[in-house]
This record gives structure tokens, sequence and C-alpha cells, in this order.
């Protein structure tokens, strides 16, 4: 094949490739400028403060808003350590051999097993063998499962990247193999182990079949104050002006305002989360 040839065939490729990405960027734009434009009427200091009212079709979205909030803390306080010391276990201790491989594939399977495969987990294992009922506690554990092979998955790929030369440089200064982990590879590795935290969060904040099952509460007059009682939630708030009662296109503004909420709320808690990474590796190059 001939330069000239090869070079026409890069153009068209690489022309091909910038179509792709414009059309993704024009189809979330479009996206947002649709959510945000009917949605941004419906904001206001009382929409964020105030509890849903008048069978949800008045007042605001305060105890759904701060219930997403609990369980987006609840799942994560469950999964980012479970994760990373699992991930710790595979790269730093595991030995090549059936366990180890299991293991592995157990991961991997469990990040296309459907979110509402996990909300049946959740309902059978979590609400009624372990007798936390509908509640906090159980959808934010159920959620914790479901993001589990995320954090897993980024954590091992973090540590596997952390150049050898760091651990030895360590065992040759007297570390143990705990401290070498504890005090040089998991400072090198958490910028990118973020990341994968970052992706789990925005997964947890918009899932809704697991916590239909688990602890998701139709109407609850007032945010949940103990693990153990149900909370309300944005996803499940949308979905239920969405589909139920017969107010539906009266409520439309409060839909798409409460969409507009939990766009922020994604959006700003990963805009925090990169800029904590940047700055960590920011300090790290220093």
């Amino acid at each position: 094949m001939s330069i000239p040839s090869r070079r026409a065939k890069d153009r068209i490729v690489t022309a091909l490739l910038y179509s792709l990405m414009a059309a993704v960027i024009l189809l979330l734009a479009g996206v947002l400028a649709f959510i945000v434009k009917n949605g941004l009427s419906a904001l206001s200091w009382d929409f964020l403060t105030q509890p849903p009212r008048d069978a949800m079709t008045r007042g605001g979205i305060y105890t759904p808003l701060i219930g997403s909030i609990q369980l987006i803390a609840v799942a994560m306080a469950f999964a980012f350590p479970v994760g990373v010391l699992t991930a710790v276990y595979l790269v730093e201790w595991a030995r090549d051999g059936l366990f180890t491989r299991t293991l592995r594939l157990a991961v991997r399977s469990l990040a296309g097993v459907p979110s509402v495969v996990f909300g049946l987990f959740g309902l059978s294992f979590f609400v009624v063998v372990l007798g936390f009922g509908a509640s906090l506690l159980s959808a934010g554990l159920t959620l914790g499962c479901l993001v589990l092979p995320v954090i897993v998955g980024a954590s091992e790929a973090a540590l596997s990247a952390v150049p050898r030369d760091y651990r030895d440089a360590s065992y040759a200064m007297g570390a143990t193999k705990w401290q070498t982990i504890r005090k040089v590879v998991l400072p090198a590795a958490f910028p990118s182990i973020l990341t994968g935290a970052i992706l789990a969060v925005g997964r947890v904040a918009g899932e809704t079949a697991p916590i239909i099952f688990t602890g998701a509460a139709f109407f609850t007059p007032r945010v949940a104050r103990s693990l153990l009682e149900p909370v309300m939630a944005l996803p499940y708030h949308i979905l239920v002006l969405a589909t139920a009662g017969t107010a539906i296109d009266e409520t439309r503004p409060i839909q798409y305002g409460t969409v507009l909420v939990l766009l922020v709320l994604v959006l700003g808690v990963t805009l925090v989360g990169v800029l904590f990474r940047a700055k960590l590796r920011m300090e790290k190059r220093r």
C-alpha cells in the first residue's frame, strides 16, 4: 500500500472519529439543554428546602434530596473500603490459582448483572434474612454491592500501575509489606482509585430499581433519622411523579426540576472528586 493511500485512509478514519465525538457531544448538549429549559423554572430556594406536600403535587424535594445524599454516603461507606481492600488482596497477596481466578471472574461477572437483580438480592438478604427491613441501611448496602465491581476494577488497575521500584525501595528501607502498601503503594495509586469512586457515586445516585425493593419510600414526611428508617430518593421520586397519580401533567415542571437537581448533584459530586484528584496528582509531582 502506497504512502498517499495510507494517509488518505488515516484522514478518513480520523474524520469519522471526530464526527462521532461531535455527535456524542451534541447529543449530550441537547439532553442537557432540554432538561435545563424545562426544569429551570421550577428551581427556587423553597423547592430545595421544602418537603413534598399535597400528594407530591406541590412543595419541594428536600426529603428525597437528603435521602439521595444519605444513600450515597451509606453505599460508599460500605463499597469503597471493601472494594479497595479486595483490590489490595488481588494485587499484593493473591497467588495465581483457582481461588484467585474465581474471585476475579466473580467480580467481572457482577459488573454485568442487571441492577434489578441486585434489588431482589437486597430484598432477600438485607431486608428479610438480616432483618434490616425496608430501610436506608438495606438500600445503601444493596447499592454498595452494585458498585463494588467498579471500585474493585479501578483500584486493581491503579495498584497494578504503581511501579515495582516503589515497593523495592520501601523494602530496602526496612519497611514491612503492610507498611509499604499503606504508606507507599496506596498513596501513589489513590488518585486513580478515586476515579473509580467517582464513577460509583454517579451510578449510586441514579439507580432506581435496587432501592424500590429495599428502602425507597413512596412518600415520607421527614428525613430518615436512623439507618433503619425508609428514605425518599430523587430517582424514585421522579419515577413516582412521572407514572403515578392523576396529576402527572400538573407535576411536569416538578419532574423536570427534580431531574435537573439530580444531574447537578451527580455533576457536582463528580466535579469535586475530579478537582480533588487533580490536587492529589499535583502534590504528588512536587
